[in-house]
């Protein structure tokens, strides 16, 4: 069963992650509390998704306990395989997302990680870019469902 695995906020850009148990996020301005936060807000820049799958493999490969939550995604997932589904839309508890694209690993997490083959393991591994299409809370636990295929 897909699920929200972990969440996380900044409140301001190039601060560390804080870990919560929910998140409100409103239609097209983002999550209520992080940096990317915005009346009128970009779709690329709502709400991001990574697996936690990819976080784990990558720590056991190279030896590292990193948390989740320092890969700098809003939600960490468990059981579903994100890079399938670009294009479609998403239902989150009661939240509906649409995916619009790819995250691509950053420099920035690199430089926060001190790791820097990130960019390499993480291409095409660094979860998902949505748009949020209801107003709702997310919280720990939540199913994670396609409602498009």
């Amino acid at each position: 069963m897909a699920e929200v695995f972990k969440l996380g906020i900044a409140a301001n850009n190039n601060q560390p992650i804080s870990e919560v148990n929910s998140i409100e996020v409103l239609v097209n301005k983002g999550i209520v509390g992080d940096r990317h936060f915005h009346e009128s807000n970009d779709p690329y820049n709502q709400l991001s998704l990574i697996e936690s799958e990819n976080i784990d493999d990558y720590n056991i490969k190279f030896g590292l306990n990193i948390p989740y939550i320092d890969f700098r995604r809003n939600v960490v997932t468990k059981g579903i395989k994100l890079n399938d589904l670009i294009g479609k839309k998403l239902k989150v508890g009661n939240v509906e997302l649409e995916v619009i694209e790819l995250c691509r690993p950053c420099r920035h997490l690199t430089e926060m990680l001190n790791q820097k083959n990130i960019l390499k393991e993480f291409m095409r591994k660094g979860g998902l870019r949505c748009q949020i299409l209801s107003s709702s809370k997310i919280n720990i636990g939540d199913k994670i469902e396609v409602i498009n295929i």
